[in-house]
């Protein structure tokens, strides 16, 4: 287990990185190489992916992994590179509050996302009161260890296409609004965004923003405009190495 100094410094430097309009740009990785490929590069963060960790075990995403499967990578990565690392524990694989911090613990992260789809529960979506109880235990829990991890608090309403299209964005800022209330830190309305719905997404939420980019195609300078103060990439960076793998290999095709 990964020291209480250590990783209160670490989280105490990861928030400071998330600056609107000076985004913390923090790849999205699924292994030590891809880590350290990233850290070398001279990122100052970085964010664990559970769609690519499950990916590169052969498990489905969705909580495909046990949750003591995904600590375990999770910690492989984070000791092999000095930069701070972030979880995603997607919706929290039915733990309370303070198995899900033990967990960052043991793995030696300093943040964690996660999300309102509830995976365990026939892939619900948590009521807006429910998901911030959810923060709210995860930041007490953090608290009575005198930590702070980093709560990258997530609404999948855009994600699903939830409810109507007319008050989508009114339902997903108040419940990210109740998110930061229960001691969020960052807030991430995951999915592509006209610019206008990007600004005004910034524009009313009371902390710094997650965007997700597609790094071969979103634009960094675009981002920082808007006003977004951290960048992470999902699946998309993994999925960029498919093709070029897939032509390096066809030509020992047998």
């Amino acid at each position: 287990m990964a020291s209480l100094l250590d990783v209160s410094a670490k989280t105490a430097a990861f928030r400071k990185l998330h600056v609107p309009g000076d985004p913390v740009i923090a790849p999205t990785v699924w292994d030590a190489w891809s880590a350290r490929i990233a850290e070398g590069l001279g990122f100052k963060a970085l964010t664990i992916g559970s769609h690519p960790v499950a990916d590169s075990v052969g498990k489905p995403d969705g909580e495909g992994m046990k949750f003591q499967e995904l600590v375990y990578r999770a910690k492989e990565i984070a000791r092999s590179v000095e930069i701070p690392v972030s979880l995603d524990v997607e919706s929290g694989y039915g733990l309370s509050g303070e198995e899900i911090v033990n967990g960052l613990l043991n793995a030696g992260v300093a943040g964690l996302n996660i999300e309102d789809t509830v995976h365990s529960d026939e892939g619900r979506l948590r009521s807006p009161e429910e998901h911030a109880d959810l923060v709210r235990d995860i930041r007490e829990q953090s608290n009575a260890l005198g930590l702070r991890f980093v709560i990258n608090a997530r609404t999948d309403l855009f994600l699903r296409q939830d409810g109507s299209e007319e008050d989508r964005a009114d339902r997903a800022i108040a419940r990210l609004k109740l998110c930061a209330e229960a001691g969020a830190d960052v807030l991430y309305p995951v999915g592509f965004h006209t610019p206008e719905l990007h600004k005004r997404l910034v524009a009313e939420l009371p902390l710094p923003v997650n965007a997700i980019a597609r790094p071969d195609q979103d634009d960094l300078a675009a981002l920082k405009e808007i006003g977004v103060g951290r960048i992470s990439f999902g699946p998309f960076l993994q999925g960029l190495l498919v093709e070029p793998l897939k032509n390096v290999l066809a030509t020992w095709k047998p």
